[in-house]
């Protein structure tokens, strides 16, 4: 059948070729022969210029489709050449390699090339070896399949070399030059790798084709191969696609890929298993046949789900128990956009076996829950009865002694048993908002360093305070604030000499209010600026062992804090002359 628009364009051209013929017809005198060739002739021109501009199309087409594989320059088919070379070193540990391609002149010419001998490198212009490699690579070419020499010099003891094919077109070779023999268990390997180098030359063959523009191009040899160039490097995408889909076979989570019209496009053997359905099914098998299988109690209704991802573009998580199988999944059902225009085109869904999480995140909470009340109690009376006894007038000295330390690391164990809980209940996913209200930072500022005077002046450390005028108000927790920035005080006061300073600033940014407390301690090493921040870590300086008195929690309070009122912290330090602490806070 013809299509319309293909209708339109025959009607066209034989409606002119008609009236020139009756022109013609009329002044040639009848002469019925000329009419008709004058008519043909017509009609064979139109036809060509009708398929040219189909060719061109075509072509141009061929040239889109291709252009997100094709590079613009050669640097990253040369990094690709170089890290497959790179990939069969670690293997075949050759004492060279050299990836050859095909030029237009059909002769070998070197793309790229390893070399790991110590005898430096070799002259490709003088050096024998060099010659009898590209006879032996071509020789390969010739024969379509891997050839092998043996070699008496001291170079290598056998030489491999591998004609790389391409939609069944050498496009090159590969010479491997080995100091021991060639195991054949590797043959499938170098088969794999030499196909990928075929697949990445072919694509470098194509950058370098011009595209034909002109009328001429259509009767062009060099435009029928520039076709087939295009076509290959298409071939060689939909190839390297393919190992994506081998490769999602080997997830152990659940996985199904489904297009927006209900296909499944793709679905894994896990996922199969565990909504009880068998290869047989898939033929059958669409979106909603799959979240059907998959629904439990607390699963909603498939359509309402799916409507929702699509509508607001936020991931559907749902965990999963099932009557007939022990355990806990976790269902994520997520719409996949393209970059550039954000949208839909296709489906994923995972089911993934949590059963290990949730049992690990039960062990915390018991963990938690005995840290809170079976710790504290003892802990209590440690802090209570060792005090006590450090009062006691008649305790000998040696004694007092021993018990001052009980009371000090009860007292440390404390404190750190209380951070901990902190963190570990801002942490928590089913944590409750924190009370927030309007709050003025350059307040708690000021009360937090009156708080902290005695502190300071016991070891001589002067507080500063530099408040900036008409700071607007956050949405915070005070309880919270107040303590993230006690924490931050207390660890400059901590951590500087004697007789100096720390300064606590408030400033507006934009759209947050950040808060600063700057010291000029003894700084932080570079290697550690990236983990004060992790719960347990505690900065070890040149010449000094770990502070056994930090629990290596205070930072990481700080942060929990700062981030769960959706703010920042930042670190600027030198080491030698302090360090600048702060955190922002959205305001109001």
């Amino acid at each position: 059948m013809i299509s319309p628009v293909r209708f339109k364009t025959v009607f066209k051209w034989s409606a002119l070729a008609v009236l020139i013929w009756a022109i013609t017809f009329i002044l040639l005198g009848a002469n019925v022969l000329v009419s008709i060739l004058a008519t043909a002739l017509i009609l064979i021109v139109a036809q060509t210029l009708f398929l040219l501009r189909l060719d061109l199309k075509l072509t141009r087409k061929l040239a889109e489709s291709s252009s997100r594989l094709i590079p613009d320059t050669g640097s990253e088919v040369n990094s690709r050449l170089e890290n497959g070379l790179k990939l069969l070193d670690t293997v075949l540990r050759p004492q060279e390699v050299v990836v050859f391609r095909l030029d237009e002149n059909r002769n070998l010419v070197s793309a790229a090339r390893l070399r790991t001998s110590k005898s430096g490198p070799l002259d490709v212009s003088r050096n024998f070896a060099w010659r009898d490699g590209i006879n032996l690579c071509e020789n390969a070419i010739k024969a379509g399949e891997l050839i092998t020499q043996k070699r008496t010099d001291s170079e290598a003891s056998i030489s491999l070399a591998l004609p790389l094919h391409h939609e069944n077109r050498a496009v090159g070779a590969l010479l491997v030059r080995l100091g021991d023999e060639f195991d054949d268990r590797d043959r499938a390997l170098l088969s794999g790798v030499g196909a990928q180098l075929a697949r990445n030359l072919q694509r470098e063959v194509a950058r370098k084709t011009p595209l034909p523009r002109a009328l001429r191009a259509y009767l062009s040899a060099r435009s029928a191969r520039t076709r087939l160039e295009l076509m290959d490097v298409l071939n060689g995408l939909i190839s390297e696609e393919g190992f994506v889909v081998n490769a999602l076979a080997e997830i152990s989570d659940g996985l199904a890929i489904a297009y927006l019209d209900g296909t499944i496009a793709y679905i894994n053997s896990p996922l199969l298993e565990r909504a009880h359905f068998s290869p047989d099914d898939l033929g059958r098998l669409n979106l909603f046949d799959l979240l059907d299988a998959l629904r439990a109690g607390v699963f909603d209704e498939p359509a309402i789900a799916v409507r929702r991802v699509l509508q607001t573009g936020i991931a559907y998580e749902r965990e999963l128990q099932f009557d007939d199988r022990n355990g806990t999944f976790g269902l994520r059902m997520a719409a996949v956009r393209d970059l550039d225009s954000n949208q839909p085109l296709c489906l994923a869904i995972t089911v993934r076996d949590i059963t290990a999480i949730k049992e690990h995140e039960k062990l915390k909470s018991d963990m938690i829950s005995l840290m809170s009340h079976e710790l504290r109690t003892p802990l209590t009376s440690i802090n209570g009865f060792s005090e006590l006894l450090v009062a006691e007038r008649d305790l000998p000295e040696p004694a007092r002694e021993f018990v001052s330390i009980i009371a000090n690391e009860s007292q440390r164990l404390s404190r750190m048993i209380n951070t901990f809980l902190a963190v570990a209940q801002l942490e928590r996913k089913d944590k409750q908002e924190v009370l927030k209200i309007p709050l003025r930072l350059d307040e708690v500022v000021r009360e937090t360093l009156a708080n902290l005077q005695p502190v300071a002046k016991k070891k001589r450390i002067r507080l500063v305070e530099q408040p900036a005028h008409r700071i607007p108000p956050v949405a915070a927790d005070k309880s919270l604030i107040s303590k993230a920035l006690t924490n931050l005080v207390t660890n400059a006061i901590k951590y500087s000499p004697e007789r100096t300073t720390v300064t606590v600033s408030t400033a507006l940014e934009a759209e947050a209010v950040r808060v600063c407390v700057e010291d000029r301690g003894y700084g932080i090493p570079p290697e550690a600026v990236d983990r004060v921040w992790e719960k347990f870590y505690r900065v070890v300086r040149e010449s000094q062992e770990k502070d056994e008195e930090s629990t290596g929690l205070g930072l990481a309070f700080v942060r929990e804090v700062v981030e769960q009122h959706g703010g920042t912290v930042e670190l600027q330090t030198e080491e030698g002359r302090g360090s600048k602490f702060s955190f922002t806070l959205p305001r109001l």
